[in-house]
């Protein structure tokens, strides 16, 4: 498979098989995408690589505190201006459609909802984090060591697509930091970036049916 088989083929994973990932096969796909450049080769990112019961207990937990509301490491804007909104609008729209989701059944909105928490049934989840030193080590936070962080997810990706895995670049493992450093007994100074639920794809499932639409190249390329 070369890169742009990848590119094409990889997609957003929102149902998982339970089957287990080996564990060489993600300590591989780490290994490999320690070769992802950085800003000054300051490879600012590191891994906690969740797997099994112990990811288990994080599920349970982050179900705890679901009632609360979420707090994240790194702040994201809730509301996107035009046209930004209207592609995640489509995105979601899509989604809910496969799942047979109207946007008056609330019961099966929350389900949704809750499905995400336990992190699509994904029996791993690699995060990626950031120390707190470095994110905040000038006058303001480095917002370019968490495009480092995009870039090493997105090369995690691919290369679970060379192993026949899915995956999700998510926000939603993140939403409970504290939560996470609790079960996972890390510091108060390793920030949770993003989370990537791995495992093998639920090709069955209404939802992996679906695949999100992209701009066409001159609409947001120019060429000079």
């Amino acid at each position: 498979m070369n890169v742009s088989e990848a590119v094409v083929k990889r997609q957003s994973i929102r149902a998982f098989k339970p089957d287990p990932v080996p564990p060489d096969i993600l300590k591989k796909i780490l290994e490999t995408a320690l070769r992802t450049p950085s800003s000054g080769n300051s490879q600012p990112c590191e891994y906690a690589v969740v797997s099994g019961a112990k990811l288990e207990d994080v599920k349970a937990a982050v179900l705890a505190a679901a009632t609360q509301m979420p707090k994240l490491d790194i702040p994201i804007p809730m509301n996107y201006p035009e046209p930004w909104r209207s592609r995640y609008g489509d995105m979601m729209h899509g989604v809910q459609e496969k799942l047979g989701i109207t946007r008056e059944d609330k019961q099966k909105r929350a389900d949704w909802n809750l499905w995400g928490m336990k992190l699509w049934g994904a029996p791993s989840c690699i995060y990626v984090l950031i120390d707190k030193n470095f994110y905040n080590a000038g006058e303001i936070p480095n917002s370019l060591n968490i495009f480092d962080c995009g870039l090493v997810t997105q090369t995690v990706m691919l290369l679970a697509v060379e192993h026949g895995l899915g995956s999700l670049p998510a926000i939603v493992p993140v939403l409970y930091p504290d939560v996470l450093r609790r079960v996972l007994g890390l510091p108060d100074n390793k920030l949770f970036v993003v989370g990537i639920p791995v495992g093998y794809p639920d090709w069955d499932h209404p939802v992996t049916k679906f695949r999100s639409a992209r701009e066409p190249l001159e609409k947001v390329a120019k060429f000079y």
